[in-house]
């Protein structure tokens, strides 16, 4: 697949090196499509299934089961059937967004489930049930591949006992307008979900597992990816409870979490263990990147992959950046996920463009920089927009419009303003999940 033909905005097209640009883009998408990801590292070769260094003989197997959940399930979910065919048993998928017609045929023999996303709704719970069912019914001779991208969290549930799916929606919403991060919010999920914190591996004992992973947490721990689904849980409810006071959501949280969180665990059931594949992740999509540049004849570094924070204060910091640099042409890559703390403010928008939106006025008159920002599934917050375009031209042009950065950006109201402006970046879902990145440039 190349996204060459759908990365546009009216700043971008018009740059002269437009299309090197883009190719930049691209190849840092390219790397973490799914199925491309799974096909690298799954070989069937006779009687053997193999996962990297991880060798299976499929005569000691008596059954293969597949659970596939994230924004990305439906497209390594097709590259594992094709590479198994019908060595698999049965599977569940579990997806945001509906099969096409050729997809649904490669998988006809995979259960398909749609579900909420970034807050879990009742199809979630289903789907969640659904799989534990599946679970309850493998054996020591059962091999379960689970593969594993972002949005999983949401998209599968089943609550802890006491703990309705309302419960669960409520304090999903706290934490997302609160601006706690990723792996905060995960906390709370393990503590409080059947599936999470190596529930689906509680599920599957005694099976074997294997999990193949497309990472949407900086820096890659398992216990985060989905809220670690498959692996041990290292966080306790004490951690659970001390996030909701960071963020004041103590008596904001509904009183059937408060008290599961204040009861002590003391959980002995066994695990399935097995093993765990990062095949894709925010480092990989930056390093494809970079390599691109550099063959565009861009210099080229990777400042970090490891960016957190607000995306207003992160955006203008990376303009600042941008500006003190001297060397040209130059491509500096950034990865990572920041955060939006709402408050009141009722804008439309994601933490991308908030993020491009807050780099507008340190940029403003600068001439031959460039900054781009990504959110490499596509969809940035709840809009159709993955990021935006910002140069040393974009204020003035918001200015001719009547448009008011400083109050766009108070109001967390991004997407009206790059919109007019046509600089938003449209790259419609891209079936994939690794994180943001920002793109600096110099020419």
């Amino acid at each position: 697949m190349t996204f060459l033909s759908r990365l546009h905005s009216k700043t971008l097209d018009a740059h002269f090196q437009h299309l090197a640009i883009k190719q930049i883009l691209s190849a840092a998408l390219e790397a973490a499509e799914p199925q491309k990801a799974v096909q690298k590292v799954l070989k069937k070769e006779k009687n053997f299934l193999e996962i990297e260094e991880q060798s299976y003989h499929l005569d000691d197997i008596e059954n293969i089961y597949l659970v596939a959940f994230g924004k990305a399930a439906r497209a390594m979910a097709s590259a594992t059937h094709k590479i198994l065919g019908n060595a698999l048993c049965k599977g569940i998928i579990v997806s945001k967004h509906p099969l096409s017609e050729k997809t649904s045929e490669v998988l006809k023999t995979s259960e398909v489930f749609l579900a909420g996303h970034p807050i879990p709704d009742e199809r979630s719970l289903a789907a969640g049930e659904e799989i534990l069912d599946l679970l309850s019914q493998t054996t020591k001779n059962d091999l379960v591949l689970f593969l594993i991208s972002g949005g999983g969290s949401a998209l599968i549930t089943a609550p802890e006992k006491g703990i309705t799916l309302a419960d669960l929606q409520n304090i999903t919403s706290l934490l997302l307008g609160s601006g706690a991060r990723i792996d905060e919010i995960n906390t709370l999920r393990r503590a409080l979900d059947r599936v999470k914190g190596g529930g689906l591996a509680k599920a599957a004992f005694p099976a074997q597992i294997a999990s193949l992973i497309l990472s949407d947490v900086v820096d890659s721990p398992l216990e985060a990816i989905a809220s670690g689904p498959t692996v041990p849980n290292p966080t306790t409810n004490a951690d659970a409870l001390a996030i909701l006071s960071k963020y004041t959501l103590l008596t904001k949280t509904p009183s059937a979490i408060i008290d599961i969180l204040n009861k002590k665990q003391d959980d002995k059931s066994k695990n399935s263990k097995g093993k765990t594949f990062i095949i894709g992740s925010n480092r990989i999509s930056a390093e494809a990147a970079r390599d691109i540049a550099i063959q565009e004849g861009f210099k080229t570094h990777i400042l970090t992959t490891s960016l957190q924070g607000e995306a207003s204060e992160k955006g203008n910091e990376l303009a600042l950046h941008l500006l003190a640099t001297k060397e040209h042409p130059l491509c500096v890559i950034v990865g990572g996920e920041t955060t939006v703390t709402l408050g009141d403010a009722t804008g439309f928008g994601g933490r991308n463009q908030e993020m491009a939106l807050a780099a507008v006025e340190a940029l403003s008159g600068a001439r031959d920089k460039m900054l781009i920002t990504l959110a490499t599934d596509g969809d940035d917050g709840p809009t159709d927009a993955a990021g935006a375009v910002v140069t040393g031209e974009t204020l003035e042009r918001s200015k001719s419009l009547g448009l008011d950065v400083k109050n766009h950006l108070r109001e967390h109201d991004a997407y009206p303003l790059f919109n007019a402006l046509d600089d938003l970046l449209k790259p419609e879902p891209t079936g994939t999940n690794v994180n943001d990145l920002a793109f600096l440039f110099a020419f």
